[in-house]
């Protein structure tokens, strides 16, 4: 059984929620003492006590304990308001209640602490799993882009005067190219860091998406061979976002339907006003995701099997934190004909130019 534990809980506070339960329960048994009888009492309010030990710390428990044995004492067991004790079987049966009230505060507090030091070791082990896998992948994502412009500008240092202008137009592409991919990476770890440091702090203005879409789609067209489309929709209102956000957003999805889809693939996006909110859709027709990664493919370092090399598996995960910073949700889903489709939803205020210009 597992056991729930949370310090939300300040430690008077969880003395006084310990207190008040077991006399709420203790004046609720009493009205009903007749029918129910001192040895059920018993019982009931070694659940309570039960509970108090799966919630707060031990001496919180220790302190409910000692009032519900108290309270069983005086307002229970014959003679009633007092503290004496005149049966044999009575007195037995309050010194067993006493010792198991102790002893299950004190246990309980113990496989608490045990199951905690347990999820810390898991905890640790899984973040050196992710160091790793983040070493691993850096190796590759940033010395292979290096080792491009470090190549492709010795050529050109060593060559000069005797390469055509065709290859030296072509080892200035392979840099330029390299140097994209190196700087996507660079951007990507930053930003990585930026949400789970809790640094990310929005810089939300007037956003016209119809321009901001149309703006990341041109750093594409003219590098990759596929067809990326957008019809403007000229009845969009302003949205209040957070622009650079929302710039890498975009980028990444759409550096992510171009890495995993063959030359030739549509990438398709929309834009629209939702009820409140802004609506942004990233479709393509390519051979859409495998059942059962859909759930997996927002998860840090996380890439679909047999991927092609390149990527580090952060895009999508910075696009969904990024996403959700504006309080906002992404979801992905294939298309019945083939493709993956991303849709994200934004809350944000709306203006029309015209309400903007009278403000």
């Amino acid at each position: 059984m597992k056991i729930i534990y949370s310090r939300k809980y300040k430690p008077g506070t969880q003395y006084l929620i310990s207190i008040l339960l077991v006399l709420s329960v203790s004046i609720v048994c009493f009205l009903f003492a007749e029918l129910i009888g001192y040895t059920i009492v018993a019982l009931i309010l070694l659940l309570v006590v039960s509970i108090v030990a799966m919630l707060f710390d031990i001496l919180p428990v220790l302190t409910a304990a000692i009032l519900s044995a108290i309270i069983w004492n005086f307002f229970f067991i014959p003679p009633l308001f007092t503290l004496h004790i005149y049966r044999a079987e009575d007195l037995l049966m309050f010194l067993l209640y006493f010792f198991i009230a102790l002893v299950n505060a004190v246990l309980t507090s113990k496989i608490r602490k045990w199951e905690r030091i347990a999820r810390e070791k898991e905890e640790k082990e899984y973040s050196i799993k992710l160091y790793n896998t983040l070493l691993n992948s850096l190796s590759h994502e940033l010395r292979t882009p290096i080792a491009t412009i470090l190549g492709a500008v010795d050529t050109l240092q060593e060559g000069s005067g005797k390469l055509s202008k065709q290859q030296e137009s072509e080892l200035l592409f392979e840099i330029d190219k390299a140097s994209l991919r190196l700087n996507r990476q660079v951007e990507n770890l930053l930003n990585m860091s930026r949400l789970e440091t809790g640094m990310l702090k929005l810089n939300l203005d007037w956003c016209d998406v119809n321009e901001l879409i149309h703006g990341v789609i041109q750093k594409y067209t003219d590098r990759k061979r596929h067809i990326i489309e957008f019809e403007m929709n000229e009845s969009l209102p302003l949205f209040k976002l957070d622009r650079g956000l929302m710039e890498q957003v975009l980028q990444n999805l759409i550096h992510n339907a171009v890495n995993y889809t063959p030359e030739g693939t549509v990438i398709h996006l929309e834009a629209s006003l939702g009820q409140d909110y802004c609506k942004i859709v990233v479709r393509d027709n390519g051979p859409g995701i495998p059942e059962g990664e859909r759930s997996s493919i927002f998860d840090k370092f996380y890439r679909l099997p047999n991927s092609r090399t390149g990527g580090s598996g952060l895009g999508l995960s910075i696009v969904k934190g990024f996403v959700e910073a504006h309080q906002g949700n992404i979801r992905v889903e294939n298309e019945v004909g083939g493709g993956a489709t991303f849709r994200i939803e934004i809350p944000t205020p709306i203006s029309f130019v015209n309400n903007l210009k009278n403000e």
